[in-house]
């Protein structure tokens, strides 16, 4: 079942113009975000996450991804040479800092109203801003989407409950790490490298058709 969301999500995301982060950063990485993202998405990218970390020196961790949800190591030299010089002449950040841009992982984050239907039928954690029926951290299976609400099924008193959390309220949402949820990955790796692999086969056709045509005609001309 969460396969073919995740492909049903992922047609949608491509189809449509880049669907906004309902989950967001606070203070300084929302002004880092807020110069950044515009970049992200004139390159075809997705931002998922701007994280600012001062335990080894300061670190400013964007995480990006294609709409597809991929990000290869050659995406992530592309974003970076990019979003370099907009961040130096910008310069939010009044200390010296190392930029790193990474791909969201296989334990992601969910920022967005579609990584809820993607990647329902996994685990996931939740913590919100203010307190759901007594609590503001969850664990459970998501269950997708209601309305601007994730449905997450968790275990309560040894009973397995549904409960609605409004997406607005989420401060942070992450995948958590299964066998489950590694084999999709890799299963949508694979199919990306497919997808990529027959789009070149696709343009090296059409620059040999391209190629012929002009010989064609000139000899049609002769005859």
């Amino acid at each position: 079942m969460a396969g073919s969301k995740a492909d049903q999500a992922v047609a949608t995301a491509a189809q449509s113009e880049i669907e906004p982060r309902l989950i967001v950063e606070p203070g300084l990485a929302a002004r880092v975000a807020a110069i950044a993202e515009p970049v992200i998405e004139q390159l075809g990218y997705r931002l998922v996450r701007v994280k600012i970390s001062g335990a080894d020196g300061c670190t400013v961790q964007i995480m990006a991804e294609r709409l597809d949800g991929t990000m290869a190591v050659e995406d992530c030299e592309a974003v970076s040479r990019a979003l370099s010089p907009v961040l130096d002449m910008a310069d939010p950040i009044e200390r010296a800092y190392r930029l790193e841009i990474s791909s969201p992982g296989i334990d992601r984050p969910l920022v967005r109203k579609s990584d809820f239907d993607r990647y329902a039928g996994h685990l996931v954690k939740i913590e919100t801003h203010i307190p759901i029926e007594g609590r503001k951290r969850f664990r459970g299976e998501l269950a997708g989407t209601e309305g601007e609400a994730a449905r997450i099924r968790h275990d309560e008193a040894g009973e397995a409950t549904d409960v609605l959390l409004p997406i607005d309220e989420i401060s942070e949402a992450k995948l958590v790490l299964t066998d489950d949820l590694v084999t999709e990955a890799l299963r949508r790796e694979k199919a990306a490298k497919r997808d990529e692999r027959e789009a070149r086969r696709q343009e090296r056709r059409k620059e040999r058709h391209l190629r012929h045509r002009p010989h064609q005609t000139a000899a049609n001309q002769g005859d």
